[in-house]
């Protein structure tokens, strides 16, 4: 069975037009990929791969933001809404994951040692890994060096700093585990 969002999506030509232009800027690009308007792949982008039949909502930022960074989209994912993916690092999604609107994962934070300008002084990186069958619900932030297992849920407005096992369910701010899915 379909889900509604996909069940409604209208492909039309205009998507196709976004995908061949992210295609001819480099972006691995599978097929029937939906990208909304006012979608920017950013910086390093042929070190973005998108898998097939990926839906990218309006106003999604999706950022590898060095040379050595690389972002990975399994296929049939869903990207929500204002969603913000920023790689130092690494992040990797896996398929048939529903991103929520306004979700931010970041591979990366500075360091904040006294007597330095927090602006001057590095980032500190760790690789992101999002299994498959994953839920994020809105306003989700999953930050550095966190392990997503397949199945689990993040519960709306949680702040993940943790690994999350497979089936899992957390939510809070810092994110614990709430439950298991049945």
């Amino acid at each position: 069975m379909e889900n509604q969002l996909r069940k409604h999506l209208k492909y039309r030509w205009v998507h196709t037009l976004r995908a061949l232009y992210n295609r001819w800027r480099g972006v691995a690009i599978g097929k029937k990929v939906f990208i909304e308007k006012n979608v920017r792949l950013i910086r390093f982008v042929k070190n973005i791969s998108i898998g097939d039949g990926v839906v990218i909502k309006e106003g999604a930022r999706i950022c590898a933001c060095n040379e050595s960074a690389s972002i990975k989209i399994g296929k049939n994912t869903t990207i929500g809404y204002h969603t913000f993916l920023f790689a130092s690092s690494g992040i990797t999604i896996g398929d048939n994951c529903l991103i929520a609107p306004f979700v931010y994962i970041v591979d990366s934070d500075h360091k904040t040692e006294k007597g330095a300008l927090i602006n001057q002084q590095p980032n500190i990186t760790a690789p992101v890994a999002v299994g498959s069958d994953v839920w994020l619900a809105s306003n989700v932030t999953i930050l550095k060096g966190v392990t997503i297992g397949n199945g689990a849920v993040i519960a709306a407005n949680s702040v993940v700093n943790t690994d999350v096992g497979p089936n899992e369910i957390f939510g809070g701010t810092p994110a614990k585990k709430i439950g298991e899915r049945s």
